[in-house]
């Protein structure tokens, strides 16, 4: 009989406590990797700044199809962020980072990689099913508005039941995906473990640090919401920037002592 695989020690996740500062010093960190690499910083760039100007393109053209492209986009994401991790990994080891590395790093982490993008893929259709049903309760102009009146929409006093329910749906699915995501494919990254542990310790990190991880998540939205104006090309450098600086504030967060052999 072999041994059962319940009974092996398991490694010791610990979240450390954060303070309001440990952000900009994760920033600090992200910049000073970015710096130390630019022509594979400007790579991933060109990547996220690419992937920006699609969706911009289709919510022009092709509104119907704009769920599609961010679905596209949520898919591609993680593995261009987890190649930003794999350089700073490799810088915090005092190791040369490698650009054909940092491309396939996600090969080895396959399996929990797939299952960490089909649950964020799962919350976005929620996401998007909630939306349409605020869109059919709550929105009163006569039909959805398309793109060249969907400012003048949502700013129309009539429509404020529908702006706050809207906020707060997306509100809500916007933290629940964050909140998974946080600190799960850096760790995922590091230490191979499983997509659901990766998952648990990132929730965990976030109800930990709350505050924090809400002043984290404010500062990612609005260098993302500065880069996206006017034509999205702030993501050459933020895009790279925010992936760099995600990394340091997993470590930043996560401890992982290893469980001594039997």
């Amino acid at each position: 009989m072999q041994p059962q695989d319940n009974d092996e020690p398991r490694d010791r996740i610990d979240i450390h406590p954060l303070g309001l500062l440990d952000p900009l010093r994760w920033l600090a960190k992200g910049l000073r990797d970015m710096a130390s690499q630019p022509w594979i910083s400007l790579f991933y760039g060109v990547c996220f700044w690419g992937m920006a100007l699609a969706v911009s393109v289709v919510f022009k053209n092709n509104p119907e199809y704009t769920l599609s492209a961010i679905s596209g986009s949520l898919l591609l994401g993680p593995f261009l962020a987890m190649g930003l991790y794999d350089v700073s990994m490799h810088l915090e080891r005092g190791e040369r980072p490698s650009f054909r590395s940092s491309l396939t790093c996600w090969k080895s982490h396959m399996r929990s990689m797939s299952m960490l993008v089909l649950v964020v893929l799962l919350l976005e259709l929620l996401w998007g099913r909630a939306s349409l049903v605020v869109f059919a309760v709550f929105f009163d102009t006569g039909g959805l508005p398309s793109t060249a009146t969907a400012l003048d929409a949502v700013l129309n006093p009539q429509n404020w039941e529908f702006v706050a329910a809207y906020v707060c749906v997306g509100g809500f699915f916007a933290g629940l995906v964050f909140a998974s995501m946080m600190v799960s494919i850096p760790m995922i990254l590091d230490r191979d473990t499983d997509a659901i542990t990766a998952g648990i310790t990132s929730m965990r990190v976030f109800f930990d640090c709350t505050a924090v991880a809400l002043w984290w998540g404010l500062l990612i939205t609005v260098w993302v919401g500065l880069a996206m104006w006017p034509s999205a090309a702030g993501l050459l450098v933020v895009g790279p920037w925010l992936g760099f600086a995600s990394w340091h504030a997993y470590r930043g967060s996560v401890h992982v002592t290893e469980a001594a052999a039997a």
